[in-house]
């Protein structure tokens, strides 16, 4: 059968519209990098589920986080607006009036869908709240890894009249932090392997050279956020042990689901998306947690299984935000409305089109440090990244990304790369005056 697109609607009946839409999953976990997965790499992590829906769909290289902090990112996907611009850069900052209805929740809904979320919400609260239809949502579960998947396998196992959106937003890999911290994990355990048995550090373990001085000044400073700081290197190890663990611990859960999407027939002509809020340090410059716009911290997981997709086990390069794409994304398929203050857009015509080009010539990450006012941004173009931060020395920071992965050689520093350097000031400048970024944040880019 064609498919449909918004745009033919309003020519089409109520029966034949909703033969048109997909039952949709998200699945989402929080903390996890890109690498962190076995289809990536399978040095350390063994994730055969998550696997399992990259070699059925297809997996994007490039997506990056809106803000690489679970509120700031969460906001992005929930509403598609940067969260820059609405104040939205902390966490537990309570969520604007004016855009709880137009959540993606509701906008689903609305569409005819049967709209269920189980798991973390963390806009601010830690669960979705359950007084009534939240958010366009009605909750199965609190934020709890533990159970979580089982509450999901009972709502698929319901009989519905309508097709159902389902997000099931998993805590784990982030439990890392109470590790880092000595505390008791909340939802996972964690057996300490002789030294021996835990992975070796990675290439770029070391600081770079003119690495951001702002990275270091905040690492200080927030010794409760990163009290890594003293970390030997057999501590690095043991911690990177606990975050693969962690990240299969996770994996095991999520593949509970996809086998009971399997088992009652609903998986094949389901829409499911996986992805996860933002990455970690894992290591790399002797980072943990989130903030600094390190590629293991932005560069997250995207995979869509789609019931159009042009083909399965497919990898695509093209740029995509993970946070301010999926509403449109998801509203696309479901055939809802894409409000206009939404500036993502929606990556179908990448899944179904092998064809298709890029839909985004650059996109922008932007961070404010968890518990500081220290902000910063990134622009990403299919061949260089730019990072700036508002404050300390080699605050700009540019990467050939397809020859620098590691982000080892910082290339502002050379005039040469002038007229480079530039372009991708002027982008970031154009990007923050188009979403209304405070006068700050203009005042720290017109400045370079």
């Amino acid at each position: 059968m064609k498919k449909i697109h918004i745009s033919g609607l309003a020519m089409m009946g109520a029966g034949s519209l909703l033969a048109q839409q997909p039952n949709i999953i998200y699945i989402m976990t929080d903390q996890q990098t890109a690498q962190a997965m076995s289809c990536v790499d399978a040095t350390y992590v063994s994730t055969p589920n998550l696997d399992k829906l990259a070699k059925d769909g297809i997996r994007f290289t490039n997506a990056y986080c809106a803000a690489p902090l679970s509120g700031p990112s969460r906001f992005a996907m929930f509403t598609g607006v940067a969260p820059g611009s609405e104040g939205m850069l902390k966490n537990n900052t309570p969520f604007p009036e004016k855009l709880k209805e137009k959540t993606l929740g509701n906008l689903v809904t609305s569409a005819g869908y049967l709209s269920a979320y189980a798991g973390k919400w963390h806009l601010p609260e830690a669960s979705l709240p359950a007084d009534e239809k939240s958010f366009g949502f009605i909750s199965l579960h609190d934020h709890n890894d533990y159970g979580l998947a089982e509450s999901c396998i009972r709502f698929l196992k319901q009989k519905h009249d309508k097709p159902f959106f389902l997000v099931a937003s998993f805590d784990n890999p982030h439990n890392i932090c109470e590790y880092a911290r000595n505390q008791v994990l909340p939802f996972a355990e964690i057996k300490e392997p002789d030294l021996d048995d835990c992975p070796n550090l990675p290439a770029n373990f070391s600081p770079a050279p003119y690495e951001a001085e702002i990275i270091r000044l905040e690492q200080q400073v927030h010794f409760p956020t990163y009290p890594v700081i003293d970390y030997t290197r057999d501590d690095w190890r043991r911690y990177l042990n606990a975050y693969y663990h962690l990240v299969e611990t996770v994996d095991n859960e999520i593949g509970k689901i996809i086998d009971a999407l399997v088992e009652l027939g609903l998986y094949e002509d389901a829409l499911i998306i996986f992805s996860s809020d933002h990455g970690d340090g894992v290591a790399a410059n002797k980072w943990n947690q989130k903030s600094a716009l390190f590629e293991e911290i932005v560069n997250v997981p995207f995979i869509v299984k789609a019931p159009d997709a042009f083909s399965g086990n497919v990898e695509r390069p093209e740029l995509i935000n993970a946070g301010l794409d999926l509403l449109p994304t998801i509203c696309d398929y479901a055939s809802a409305e894409i409000p206009s203050h939404v500036t993502g857009k929606s990556i179908r015509t990448l899944v179904e089109d092998k064809d298709t080009e890029e839909i985004h010539p650059f996109i922008v990450t932007e961070t404010q440090f968890d518990k500081s006012p220290t902000r910063g941004w990134m622009v990403r173009t299919p061949q260089y990244k730019y990072v700036l931060y508002d404050k300390g020395k080699y605050r700009e920071q540019l990467f050939d990304i397809r020859k620098d992965k590691k982000e080892r050689r910082n290339l502002a520093i050379e005039r040469k790369h002038q007229e480079i350097l530039n372009h991708h000031r002027s982008l970031l400048q154009g990007w923050v005056e188009q979403h209304k970024i405070s006068t700050t944040g203009r005042e720290i880019i017109l400045s370079q």
